[in-house]
Protein backbone atom coordinates (compact mmCIF):
# COMPACT_ATOMS: atom_id res chain seq x y z
CA UNK A 1 0.00 0.00 0.00
CA UNK A 2 0.99 3.68 -0.86
CA UNK A 3 3.23 4.21 2.23
CA UNK A 4 1.74 7.73 2.99
CA UNK A 5 -1.68 6.49 3.94
CA UNK A 6 -1.93 4.93 7.32
CA UNK A 7 -3.25 1.56 8.18
CA UNK A 8 -6.42 2.07 10.84
CA UNK A 9 -8.74 -0.56 12.50
CA UNK A 10 -11.84 -0.73 10.72
CA UNK A 11 -14.06 -1.07 14.07
CA UNK A 12 -12.91 2.69 14.53
CA UNK A 13 -14.58 3.94 12.05
CA UNK A 14 -17.82 2.15 11.56
CA UNK A 15 -20.72 1.44 12.96
CA UNK A 16 -21.92 -2.80 12.43
CA UNK A 17 -24.40 -5.23 13.74
CA UNK A 18 -25.34 -8.42 12.68
CA UNK A 19 -28.91 -9.45 11.56
CA UNK A 20 -31.51 -11.30 13.41
CA UNK A 21 -31.40 -15.00 14.49
CA UNK A 22 -33.97 -16.55 12.55
CA UNK A 23 -35.94 -18.81 15.11
CA UNK A 24 -39.37 -19.58 14.49
CA UNK A 25 -40.37 -20.75 17.79
CA UNK A 26 -39.09 -17.89 19.84
CA UNK A 27 -39.67 -14.91 17.00
CA UNK A 28 -42.22 -12.42 17.56
CA UNK A 29 -43.90 -9.70 15.58
CA UNK A 30 -45.23 -9.27 12.24
CA UNK A 31 -43.32 -11.67 9.08
CA UNK A 32 -41.25 -9.36 7.23
CA UNK A 33 -39.46 -10.08 4.56
CA UNK A 34 -35.24 -10.31 4.88
CA UNK A 35 -32.25 -10.40 3.19
CA UNK A 36 -30.30 -13.63 4.03
CA UNK A 37 -26.62 -14.64 2.72
CA UNK A 38 -28.00 -16.14 -0.65
CA UNK A 39 -29.42 -12.53 -1.64
CA UNK A 40 -26.49 -10.81 -1.46
CA UNK A 41 -23.92 -10.78 -4.63
CA UNK A 42 -20.63 -9.02 -4.68
CA UNK A 43 -22.36 -5.69 -6.09
CA UNK A 44 -25.85 -6.30 -5.94
CA UNK A 45 -28.34 -8.32 -4.34
CA UNK A 46 -31.06 -10.73 -5.70
CA UNK A 47 -34.52 -9.96 -4.34
CA UNK A 48 -36.14 -12.73 -6.62
CA UNK A 49 -36.23 -14.96 -3.72
CA UNK A 50 -36.97 -13.28 -0.02
CA UNK A 51 -37.80 -15.13 2.75
CA UNK A 52 -39.65 -14.20 6.02
CA UNK A 53 -39.24 -14.08 9.72
CA UNK A 54 -41.34 -11.70 12.37
CA UNK A 55 -39.92 -8.91 13.94
CA UNK A 56 -41.17 -6.94 16.49
CA UNK A 57 -41.69 -2.87 16.36
CA UNK A 58 -38.86 -2.47 18.65
CA UNK A 59 -36.19 -4.42 16.73
CA UNK A 60 -36.85 -1.84 13.09
CA UNK A 61 -34.20 0.30 13.90
CA UNK A 62 -31.53 -2.50 14.96
CA UNK A 63 -32.07 -4.90 12.19
CA UNK A 64 -33.74 -2.54 9.22
CA UNK A 65 -31.40 -1.47 6.26
CA UNK A 66 -31.00 2.35 5.11
CA UNK A 67 -29.74 3.45 1.86
CA UNK A 68 -25.80 3.12 2.11
CA UNK A 69 -25.35 0.54 4.28
CA UNK A 70 -22.55 -1.88 3.24
CA UNK A 71 -24.18 -5.69 3.78
CA UNK A 72 -21.34 -7.82 4.54
CA UNK A 73 -22.08 -11.79 4.19
CA UNK A 74 -20.52 -13.40 7.96
CA UNK A 75 -20.58 -16.61 6.05
CA UNK A 76 -20.85 -18.62 2.62
CA UNK A 77 -18.59 -16.31 1.21
CA UNK A 78 -17.05 -14.17 4.21
CA UNK A 79 -16.90 -10.51 3.18
CA UNK A 80 -19.01 -10.66 0.53
CA UNK A 81 -20.99 -7.66 -0.13
CA UNK A 82 -22.88 -4.82 -1.89
CA UNK A 83 -24.49 -1.72 -1.06
CA UNK A 84 -28.36 -1.08 -0.20
CA UNK A 85 -29.83 1.45 -2.40
CA UNK A 86 -33.46 0.56 -0.96
CA UNK A 87 -34.30 -1.27 -3.85
CA UNK A 88 -37.18 -1.92 -1.02
CA UNK A 89 -38.67 -0.30 2.03
CA UNK A 90 -38.38 -1.55 5.16
CA UNK A 91 -35.83 -4.06 4.31
CA UNK A 92 -34.74 -6.38 7.42
CA UNK A 93 -31.37 -8.48 7.41
CA UNK A 94 -30.70 -12.47 9.39
CA UNK A 95 -28.08 -13.03 11.54
CA UNK A 96 -25.64 -14.12 8.44
CA UNK A 97 -25.23 -11.14 7.62
CA UNK A 98 -23.40 -7.78 9.27
CA UNK A 99 -25.19 -4.24 8.45
CA UNK A 100 -22.33 -1.32 8.26
CA UNK A 101 -22.87 2.11 8.32
CA UNK A 102 -19.52 4.43 7.68
CA UNK A 103 -18.73 7.59 9.52
CA UNK A 104 -17.23 10.80 8.26
CA UNK A 105 -14.24 9.37 7.71
CA UNK A 106 -14.88 6.56 5.69
CA UNK A 107 -17.23 6.44 2.18
CA UNK A 108 -19.05 3.47 1.90
CA UNK A 109 -17.99 2.63 -1.85
CA UNK A 110 -14.35 3.11 -1.25
CA UNK A 111 -14.97 0.08 1.61
CA UNK A 112 -17.15 -1.91 -0.77
CA UNK A 113 -14.18 -1.64 -3.15
CA UNK A 114 -11.83 -2.62 -0.45
CA UNK A 115 -13.81 -5.89 0.30
CA UNK A 116 -14.02 -6.70 -3.10
CA UNK A 117 -10.27 -6.29 -4.11
CA UNK A 118 -9.44 -8.23 -0.26
CA UNK A 119 -11.95 -10.49 -1.02
CA UNK A 120 -11.14 -11.70 -4.65
CA UNK A 121 -7.52 -11.68 -3.13
CA UNK A 122 -7.25 -13.72 -0.13
CA UNK A 123 -6.61 -10.62 2.06
CA UNK A 124 -9.94 -11.66 4.25
CA UNK A 125 -8.97 -14.92 5.11
CA UNK A 126 -6.74 -14.56 8.41
CA UNK A 127 -9.59 -13.06 9.89
CA UNK A 128 -11.70 -15.95 9.31
CA UNK A 129 -13.11 -18.25 12.35
CA UNK A 130 -14.15 -22.25 11.54
CA UNK A 131 -12.35 -24.86 10.09
CA UNK A 132 -15.03 -26.38 7.80
CA UNK A 133 -17.32 -23.44 7.53
CA UNK A 134 -15.38 -19.66 7.29
CA UNK A 135 -17.16 -17.10 9.11
CA UNK A 136 -16.04 -13.35 9.86
CA UNK A 137 -17.03 -12.46 13.10
CA UNK A 138 -18.25 -9.18 14.29
CA UNK A 139 -15.06 -9.15 16.31
CA UNK A 140 -12.65 -10.11 13.38
CA UNK A 141 -14.85 -7.21 11.14
CA UNK A 142 -14.13 -4.60 13.81
CA UNK A 143 -10.29 -5.78 13.70
CA UNK A 144 -10.07 -5.44 9.96
CA UNK A 145 -6.48 -3.26 8.84
CA UNK A 146 -7.75 -1.58 6.00
CA UNK A 147 -5.74 1.59 4.43
CA UNK A 148 -6.99 5.49 5.05
CA UNK A 149 -6.40 7.47 1.87
CA UNK A 150 -7.15 11.24 2.26
CA UNK A 151 -11.72 11.41 2.44
CA UNK A 152 -10.95 12.91 -1.15
CA UNK A 153 -9.32 10.24 -2.77
CA UNK A 154 -11.66 7.53 -1.34
CA UNK A 155 -14.45 9.65 -2.98
CA UNK A 156 -12.75 9.98 -6.24
CA UNK A 157 -11.80 6.23 -6.64
CA UNK A 158 -15.44 5.05 -5.88
CA UNK A 159 -16.33 7.70 -8.39
CA UNK A 160 -14.57 6.42 -11.32
CA UNK A 161 -14.92 2.85 -9.96
CA UNK A 162 -18.78 3.55 -9.29
CA UNK A 163 -19.00 4.67 -12.86
CA UNK A 164 -18.16 1.78 -14.50
CA UNK A 165 -20.27 -0.62 -12.36
CA UNK A 166 -23.40 1.58 -13.28
CA UNK A 167 -22.56 1.23 -16.71
CA UNK A 168 -22.66 -2.72 -16.03
CA UNK A 169 -25.55 -2.34 -14.19
CA UNK A 170 -27.29 -0.42 -16.58
CA UNK A 171 -26.09 -3.11 -19.02
CA UNK A 172 -27.74 -6.02 -17.08
CA UNK A 173 -30.90 -3.68 -16.68
CA UNK A 174 -31.56 -3.42 -20.46
CA UNK A 175 -30.62 -7.18 -21.09
CA UNK A 176 -33.13 -7.81 -18.68
CA UNK A 177 -35.62 -6.05 -20.28
CA UNK A 178 -34.73 -7.74 -23.38
CA UNK A 179 -34.87 -11.12 -22.17
CA UNK A 180 -38.15 -10.31 -21.01
CA UNK A 181 -39.31 -9.03 -24.29
CA UNK A 182 -37.86 -12.42 -26.02
CA UNK A 183 -40.30 -14.19 -23.39
CA UNK A 184 -43.15 -12.65 -23.56
CA UNK A 185 -43.51 -13.07 -27.03
CA UNK A 186 -42.51 -16.57 -27.06
CA UNK A 187 -45.21 -17.26 -23.90
CA UNK A 188 -48.04 -15.18 -25.91
CA UNK A 189 -47.17 -17.03 -29.03
CA UNK A 190 -46.19 -20.31 -28.51
CA UNK A 191 -47.55 -21.07 -24.69
CA UNK A 192 -50.86 -19.00 -24.59
CA UNK A 193 -51.05 -19.21 -28.60
CA UNK A 194 -53.18 -15.85 -27.92
CA UNK A 195 -52.76 -14.82 -31.75
CA UNK A 196 -54.92 -17.96 -32.38
CA UNK A 197 -57.50 -17.42 -30.03
CA UNK A 198 -57.90 -13.87 -30.43
CA UNK A 199 -59.27 -15.20 -33.64
CA UNK A 200 -61.46 -17.87 -32.58
CA UNK A 201 -62.78 -14.89 -30.38
CA UNK A 202 -63.38 -12.59 -33.56
CA UNK A 203 -65.21 -15.25 -35.59
CA UNK A 204 -67.29 -16.79 -32.78
CA UNK A 205 -68.46 -13.10 -32.06
CA UNK A 206 -69.61 -12.84 -35.37
CA UNK A 207 -66.66 -11.10 -36.32
CA UNK A 208 -65.12 -11.25 -40.24
CA UNK A 209 -62.34 -12.97 -41.57
CA UNK A 210 -60.85 -9.28 -41.90
CA UNK A 211 -61.76 -8.52 -38.15
CA UNK A 212 -60.41 -11.87 -36.72
CA UNK A 213 -56.94 -11.13 -38.92
CA UNK A 214 -56.86 -7.73 -37.02
CA UNK A 215 -57.62 -8.79 -33.64
CA UNK A 216 -54.73 -11.12 -34.21
CA UNK A 217 -52.29 -8.23 -35.50
CA UNK A 218 -53.33 -6.70 -32.37
CA UNK A 219 -52.79 -9.66 -30.15
CA UNK A 220 -49.11 -9.79 -31.69
CA UNK A 221 -48.48 -6.38 -31.08
CA UNK A 222 -49.90 -5.84 -27.50
CA UNK A 223 -52.66 -2.62 -26.35
CA UNK A 224 -49.26 -0.57 -25.78
CA UNK A 225 -48.60 -0.60 -29.24
CA UNK A 226 -52.23 1.27 -29.62
CA UNK A 227 -53.34 4.34 -28.22
CA UNK A 228 -56.75 2.42 -28.11
CA UNK A 229 -58.66 0.59 -25.80
CA UNK A 230 -59.49 -3.23 -26.20
CA UNK A 231 -62.71 -2.81 -28.17
CA UNK A 232 -62.74 -3.94 -31.94
CA UNK A 233 -63.67 -0.35 -33.05
CA UNK A 234 -60.71 0.93 -30.82
CA UNK A 235 -58.26 -1.58 -32.48
CA UNK A 236 -59.15 -1.31 -35.74
CA UNK A 237 -58.93 2.54 -35.91
CA UNK A 238 -55.43 1.83 -34.24
CA UNK A 239 -54.33 -0.50 -37.04
CA UNK A 240 -55.72 2.08 -39.97
CA UNK A 241 -53.87 4.18 -38.51
CA UNK A 242 -50.56 2.57 -38.42
CA UNK A 243 -51.26 1.45 -41.61
CA UNK A 244 -51.19 5.02 -42.55
CA UNK A 245 -48.02 6.43 -40.45
CA UNK A 246 -46.03 3.01 -40.77
CA UNK A 247 -47.12 1.11 -44.08
CA UNK A 248 -44.24 -1.22 -43.73
CA UNK A 249 -44.51 -2.08 -40.06
CA UNK A 250 -48.05 -2.59 -40.66
CA UNK A 251 -47.60 -4.98 -43.97
CA UNK A 252 -45.12 -6.77 -42.05
CA UNK A 253 -47.31 -7.20 -38.77
CA UNK A 254 -50.42 -8.27 -40.64
CA UNK A 255 -48.29 -10.95 -42.97
CA UNK A 256 -47.58 -12.57 -39.60
CA UNK A 257 -51.07 -12.50 -38.53
CA UNK A 258 -51.95 -14.07 -41.63
CA UNK A 259 -49.50 -17.47 -40.70
CA UNK A 260 -51.31 -17.65 -37.01
CA UNK A 261 -54.64 -20.51 -37.59
CA UNK A 262 -57.88 -19.42 -36.85
CA UNK A 263 -58.90 -22.86 -35.54
CA UNK A 264 -57.36 -25.51 -32.77
CA UNK A 265 -57.01 -29.59 -32.94
CA UNK A 266 -56.46 -32.05 -30.70
CA UNK A 267 -53.36 -33.61 -29.88
CA UNK A 268 -51.62 -35.40 -27.16
CA UNK A 269 -51.13 -32.32 -25.27
CA UNK A 270 -54.10 -31.40 -25.36
CA UNK A 271 -55.32 -28.60 -28.22
CA UNK A 272 -52.93 -27.21 -30.05
CA UNK A 273 -53.33 -24.36 -32.64
CA UNK A 274 -54.40 -26.21 -36.23
CA UNK A 275 -51.98 -26.80 -38.83
CA UNK A 276 -49.26 -27.21 -35.78
CA UNK A 277 -47.20 -30.66 -34.97
CA UNK A 278 -46.56 -32.63 -31.36
CA UNK A 279 -42.80 -33.56 -31.77
CA UNK A 280 -40.25 -34.64 -28.90
CA UNK A 281 -37.35 -32.22 -28.30
CA UNK A 282 -34.49 -34.94 -29.03
CA UNK A 283 -35.89 -35.16 -32.22
CA UNK A 284 -35.74 -31.83 -32.84
CA UNK A 285 -32.23 -30.51 -31.50
CA UNK A 286 -29.15 -32.65 -31.45
CA UNK A 287 -28.39 -33.47 -27.65
CA UNK A 288 -24.79 -33.69 -26.11
CA UNK A 289 -23.64 -34.03 -22.82
CA UNK A 290 -19.51 -33.33 -22.15
CA UNK A 291 -16.64 -34.27 -19.83
CA UNK A 292 -13.95 -33.22 -17.88
CA UNK A 293 -10.14 -33.79 -19.12
CA UNK A 294 -8.20 -35.20 -15.77
CA UNK A 295 -7.19 -32.13 -14.24
CA UNK A 296 -3.86 -34.37 -12.73
CA UNK A 297 -2.76 -34.13 -16.62
CA UNK A 298 -1.11 -30.70 -16.83
CA UNK A 299 -1.10 -31.32 -20.77
CA UNK A 300 -4.80 -31.56 -20.81
CA UNK A 301 -4.89 -27.54 -19.33
CA UNK A 302 -1.84 -25.88 -19.19
CA UNK A 303 -1.61 -23.19 -21.84
CA UNK A 304 -4.81 -24.12 -22.94
CA UNK A 305 -7.04 -21.65 -25.42
CA UNK A 306 -9.94 -23.81 -26.23
CA UNK A 307 -13.05 -22.11 -23.92
CA UNK A 308 -13.97 -25.34 -21.35
CA UNK A 309 -17.68 -24.40 -19.39
CA UNK A 310 -18.67 -25.87 -15.99
CA UNK A 311 -22.15 -24.89 -14.53
CA UNK A 312 -20.36 -22.72 -12.25
CA UNK A 313 -20.07 -20.11 -15.23
CA UNK A 314 -23.20 -20.58 -15.65
CA UNK A 315 -24.39 -19.83 -11.91
CA UNK A 316 -22.23 -16.68 -12.17
CA UNK A 317 -23.97 -15.30 -15.44
CA UNK A 318 -25.91 -11.86 -14.92
CA UNK A 319 -27.26 -12.34 -18.31
CA UNK A 320 -28.31 -15.62 -20.73
CA UNK A 321 -25.12 -15.38 -23.26
CA UNK A 322 -21.83 -17.12 -22.56
CA UNK A 323 -19.01 -15.37 -23.97
CA UNK A 324 -15.95 -16.46 -21.47
CA UNK A 325 -15.09 -19.38 -19.28
CA UNK A 326 -13.24 -19.71 -16.55
CA UNK A 327 -10.89 -22.43 -17.46
CA UNK A 328 -9.87 -23.45 -20.85
CA UNK A 329 -8.53 -26.93 -22.39
CA UNK A 330 -5.69 -28.07 -24.82
CA UNK A 331 -6.73 -29.51 -28.22
CA UNK A 332 -5.23 -32.55 -25.90
CA UNK A 333 -8.17 -31.71 -23.50
CA UNK A 334 -10.45 -31.46 -26.34
CA UNK A 335 -9.83 -34.94 -27.48
CA UNK A 336 -11.11 -36.67 -24.25
CA UNK A 337 -14.46 -34.73 -24.22
CA UNK A 338 -16.92 -36.97 -26.57
CA UNK A 339 -19.10 -34.31 -27.82
CA UNK A 340 -15.89 -31.88 -28.94
CA UNK A 341 -16.13 -28.23 -29.58
CA UNK A 342 -19.58 -27.02 -29.91
CA UNK A 343 -20.73 -23.89 -32.16
CA UNK A 344 -21.89 -20.75 -31.49
CA UNK A 345 -25.31 -20.47 -30.96
CA UNK A 346 -25.79 -23.91 -28.76
CA UNK A 347 -28.11 -23.88 -26.29
CA UNK A 348 -26.82 -24.61 -22.73
CA UNK A 349 -28.55 -26.15 -19.99
CA UNK A 350 -27.06 -27.19 -16.62
CA UNK A 351 -28.44 -31.12 -16.07
CA UNK A 352 -27.16 -31.40 -12.21
CA UNK A 353 -26.55 -29.14 -8.95
CA UNK A 354 -28.94 -27.29 -10.01
CA UNK A 355 -30.85 -28.48 -13.11
CA UNK A 356 -31.73 -25.51 -15.25
CA UNK A 357 -29.46 -22.89 -15.85
CA UNK A 358 -29.57 -21.58 -19.33
CA UNK A 359 -26.91 -20.02 -22.17
CA UNK A 360 -26.60 -19.29 -25.44
CA UNK A 361 -22.93 -19.84 -26.38
CA UNK A 362 -21.84 -17.05 -27.87
CA UNK A 363 -18.08 -18.75 -28.19
CA UNK A 364 -17.43 -22.40 -29.48
CA UNK A 365 -17.07 -23.86 -26.33
CA UNK A 366 -16.75 -27.72 -24.70
CA UNK A 367 -18.61 -28.70 -21.64
CA UNK A 368 -18.85 -30.67 -18.76
CA UNK A 369 -20.79 -33.56 -17.99
CA UNK A 370 -22.91 -31.33 -16.13
CA UNK A 371 -24.76 -30.04 -19.39
CA UNK A 372 -27.38 -31.31 -21.41
CA UNK A 373 -26.27 -29.33 -24.56
CA UNK A 374 -28.63 -28.61 -27.41
CA UNK A 375 -27.06 -27.99 -30.79
CA UNK A 376 -29.80 -26.62 -33.26
CA UNK A 377 -29.41 -27.71 -37.02
CA UNK A 378 -33.22 -28.07 -37.89
CA UNK A 379 -36.36 -26.07 -37.37
CA UNK A 380 -35.56 -25.08 -34.06
CA UNK A 381 -33.84 -21.99 -33.98
CA UNK A 382 -31.49 -21.62 -30.83
CA UNK A 383 -33.25 -18.67 -29.47
CA UNK A 384 -36.85 -20.28 -29.58
CA UNK A 385 -35.34 -23.82 -28.05
CA UNK A 386 -33.70 -21.29 -24.57
CA UNK A 387 -37.11 -19.70 -24.55
CA UNK A 388 -39.11 -23.73 -24.84
CA UNK A 389 -36.66 -24.86 -22.35
CA UNK A 390 -37.50 -21.69 -19.87
CA UNK A 391 -41.13 -22.14 -20.49
CA UNK A 392 -40.87 -25.67 -19.80
CA UNK A 393 -38.27 -25.51 -16.82
CA UNK A 394 -41.27 -27.33 -14.25
CA UNK A 395 -41.63 -29.73 -16.39
CA UNK A 396 -37.74 -30.88 -17.26
CA UNK A 397 -37.01 -30.42 -13.57
CA UNK A 398 -39.75 -33.09 -12.71
CA UNK A 399 -38.50 -35.79 -14.61
CA UNK A 400 -35.36 -35.03 -13.03
CA UNK A 401 -34.30 -38.08 -10.32
CA UNK A 402 -31.21 -38.71 -7.79
CA UNK A 403 -31.15 -39.50 -4.27
CA UNK A 404 -28.38 -36.74 -3.26
CA UNK A 405 -28.85 -34.41 -6.10
CA UNK A 406 -31.41 -33.48 -8.45
CA UNK A 407 -30.02 -34.78 -12.09
CA UNK A 408 -31.68 -35.09 -15.68
CA UNK A 409 -30.65 -37.70 -17.93
CA UNK A 410 -30.53 -37.21 -21.48
CA UNK A 411 -32.22 -39.59 -21.79
CA UNK A 412 -35.20 -38.24 -19.89
CA UNK A 413 -35.12 -34.89 -21.45
CA UNK A 414 -35.04 -36.27 -25.23
CA UNK A 415 -38.57 -37.33 -24.51
CA UNK A 416 -40.09 -34.41 -23.36
CA UNK A 417 -42.90 -33.23 -26.14
CA UNK A 418 -42.68 -29.87 -27.89
CA UNK A 419 -45.41 -28.35 -29.88
CA UNK A 420 -44.19 -27.43 -33.45
CA UNK A 421 -45.61 -24.37 -34.70
CA UNK A 422 -44.85 -23.96 -38.87
CA UNK A 423 -41.43 -23.14 -39.70
CA UNK A 424 -42.38 -19.64 -40.89
CA UNK A 425 -43.69 -18.78 -37.43
CA UNK A 426 -40.39 -20.40 -36.11
CA UNK A 427 -38.33 -18.17 -38.27
CA UNK A 428 -40.39 -15.36 -37.92
CA UNK A 429 -39.87 -15.51 -33.88
CA UNK A 430 -36.38 -16.05 -34.65
CA UNK A 431 -35.68 -13.31 -36.24
CA UNK A 432 -37.13 -11.06 -33.73
CA UNK A 433 -35.59 -12.85 -31.00
CA UNK A 434 -32.06 -13.14 -32.44
CA UNK A 435 -31.91 -9.03 -32.85
CA UNK A 436 -32.48 -8.87 -28.97
CA UNK A 437 -30.09 -11.21 -28.35
CA UNK A 438 -27.48 -9.62 -30.25
CA UNK A 439 -28.32 -6.55 -28.08
CA UNK A 440 -28.20 -8.79 -24.94
CA UNK A 441 -24.43 -10.43 -26.36
CA UNK A 442 -22.93 -6.78 -27.39
CA UNK A 443 -23.94 -5.08 -23.80
CA UNK A 444 -22.32 -8.41 -22.39
CA UNK A 445 -19.16 -7.96 -24.27
CA UNK A 446 -19.05 -4.21 -22.92
CA UNK A 447 -19.77 -4.84 -19.16
CA UNK A 448 -16.75 -7.85 -19.57
CA UNK A 449 -14.42 -5.05 -20.80
CA UNK A 450 -15.63 -2.29 -18.16
CA UNK A 451 -15.58 -4.91 -15.73
CA UNK A 452 -11.79 -5.61 -16.67
CA UNK A 453 -10.64 -2.36 -16.52
CA UNK A 454 -12.55 -1.94 -13.40
CA UNK A 455 -10.60 -4.68 -11.94
CA UNK A 456 -7.02 -3.29 -13.71
CA UNK A 457 -7.78 0.22 -11.99
CA UNK A 458 -8.75 -0.91 -8.93
CA UNK A 459 -5.23 -2.19 -6.84
CA UNK A 460 -3.41 0.32 -8.80
CA UNK A 461 -6.36 3.34 -7.22
CA UNK A 462 -6.24 1.11 -3.93
CA UNK A 463 -2.50 1.18 -3.65
CA UNK A 464 -2.21 5.43 -4.61
CA UNK A 465 -0.16 4.79 -7.70
CA UNK A 466 -3.15 6.26 -9.61
CA UNK A 467 -4.23 10.12 -8.91
CA UNK A 468 -6.99 12.11 -10.04
CA UNK A 469 -4.46 13.06 -12.96
CA UNK A 470 -3.22 9.21 -14.18
CA UNK A 471 -6.48 7.78 -14.13
CA UNK A 472 -8.07 9.43 -17.68
CA UNK A 473 -4.96 8.91 -19.67
CA UNK A 474 -4.74 5.39 -17.71
CA UNK A 475 -8.51 4.38 -19.05
CA UNK A 476 -8.01 5.89 -22.42
CA UNK A 477 -4.93 3.31 -22.70
CA UNK A 478 -7.21 0.26 -21.63
CA UNK A 479 -10.40 0.75 -22.89
CA UNK A 480 -12.37 1.82 -26.02
CA UNK A 481 -14.48 3.66 -25.25
CA UNK A 482 -14.20 4.22 -21.75
CA UNK A 483 -17.19 6.82 -20.48
CA UNK A 484 -16.74 7.25 -16.35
Amino acid sequence: MHSDWPRVRLGDHIDSCLGKMLDKKKNKGIEQPYLGNSNVRWGEFDLSDLAQMKFEESEHERYGITYGDLIVCEGGEPGRCAIWKAELPNMKIQKALHRIRTKSSLNSRFLYYWFYHAGKHGLLEPYFTGTTIKHLTGRALNNLEIPMPPLSHQEFMAKVLGSLDDKIQLNHQINQTLEQMAQAIFKSWFVDFDPVKAKIAALEAGGSEEVALRAAMQAISGTSLFDADASTAGAQAALTRLQAEQPEQYAELRATAELFPSAMQDSALGEVPKGWGVSQIGDEVTVVGGGTPSTKNPDFWNSGEINWTSPKDLSNLADKVLVETERKVTEAGLAKISSGLLPVDTVLMSSRAPVGYLALAKIPVAVNQGYIAMKCEKALSPEFVIQWCAAHMDEIKSRASGTTFAEISKKNFKIIPVVMPTESLISIYSKQASSLYEAIENNVRESDTLAKLRDSLLPKLLSGELSVSDVESHIADEAEPANV
